[in-house]
């Protein structure tokens, strides 16, 4: 392989290697290039086929392609190469971790500025809406993607049945707390539990979704079950897991990142492939199960759709 062929040892490495401490430090200077790595393996393919189809099977009311038919990335990648730090922070901790978190009994408190509180099981929850089957393009911020075949709802389909008041400008959620479950939560990798937040807009979007399963099937532990957030536009790491609070809030609410590392991480994180990140190119990003870079879309080719919500804005100021 020729020098020029090799990925920027940049990129090679991940992005949280020196945001909070030795811990944080040894659980990322693995690199991005693992990535690689795994494209080249095949090794969980018929292990994780399996338990695919030992998962129970959602029913589907619609399927959308928001990917342009691109093809989506093998279950056994998709559930096997994550980020979830309350699960681990190598790539295939959270699948090997998963066991201990346990989605179901699961309840979801929704409140704030709405006027229609609620706290519902989970299933309750996912009885309120049709299930849509979304086909959409990830980008972690880490420069490398997948597409993913979601299963869930419109996360405004939710927040209309609550109904927020004028005060609602922002969407605030939160991750489980419960080391019990989630073992990474005993370390202080990060400040726990995660939260995450959109604007009332964004949080609006047809796109953004709360998903509930994917492949057809529900959403396993390591990848955020029982409920996750999508929003296919921004990095990946906006798509929020094991969500058991949903607040409506009148200011910015704080996010995991921004806190840990604020001049990398924006509350915004739209997918722009003209702003790097402090320490890699945002240009290009390798797509898990193919060998070459590809060119990263604005908005990660949802600017069609989304790219008036920012009007006015400047994308490298607000990040």
């Amino acid at each position: 392989m020729k020098d020029a062929e090799i990925t920027p040892e940049a990129v090679w490495m991940r992005r949280r290697e020196f945001v909070r401490n030795a811990a944080l430090f040894t659980a990322t200077s693995a690199g991005v290039g693992g990535s690689l790595l795994w494209l080249m393996r095949g090794t969980r393919a018929e292990r994780k086929r399996a338990a695919a189809e030992a998962e129970p099977a959602l029913a589907i009311a619609r399927r959308v392609d928001r990917a342009s038919d691109e093809r989506p990335t093998p279950y056994a990648d998709v559930t096997s190469y994550n980020n979830f730090y309350e699960l681990g922070t190598g790539k295939d901790d959270p699948d090997r971790n998963a066991r201990t978190l346990r989605p179901r009994p699961w309840t979801v408190t929704i409140g704030g500025e709405v006027r229609n509180p609620q706290v519902v099981d989970i299933d309750t929850l996912v009885g309120w809406f049709p299930l849509e089957e979304r086909v959409y393009r990830m980008r972690c911020v880490e420069a490398w993607s997948m597409v993913i075949p979601w299963v869930g709802f419109p996360l405004g389909d939710l927040l209309r049945r609550v109904e927020p008041t004028s005060r609602g400008r922002y969407v605030a959620f939160t991750t489980l707390l419960d080391p019990e479950q989630l073992p990474e939560q005993r370390r202080g990798v990060l400040d726990w539990p995660y939260v995450e937040g959109l604007r009332i807009d964004e949080a609006m979007h047809p796109l953004t979704i709360l998903a509930v399963g994917l492949y057809g099937k529900v959403l396993p532990g390591q990848n955020g079950a029982p409920l996750r957030l999508v929003v296919p536009w921004k990095y990946g790491f906006k798509g929020i897991k094991s969500i058991v609070k949903i607040s409506l809030v009148e200011d910015q609410p704080p996010t995991t990142w921004n806190l840990a590392a604020p001049q990398e991480y924006g509350f915004f994180a739209n997918v722009t492939p003209a702003v790097d990140h402090p320490r890699w190119s945002q240009a290009t990003e390798r797509r898990i199960g193919e060998f070459r870079r590809r060119p990263t879309l604005p908005f990660n080719g949802y600017a069609e759709q989304v790219a008036g919500l920012y009007t006015g804005m400047d994308l490298r100021r607000f990040y």
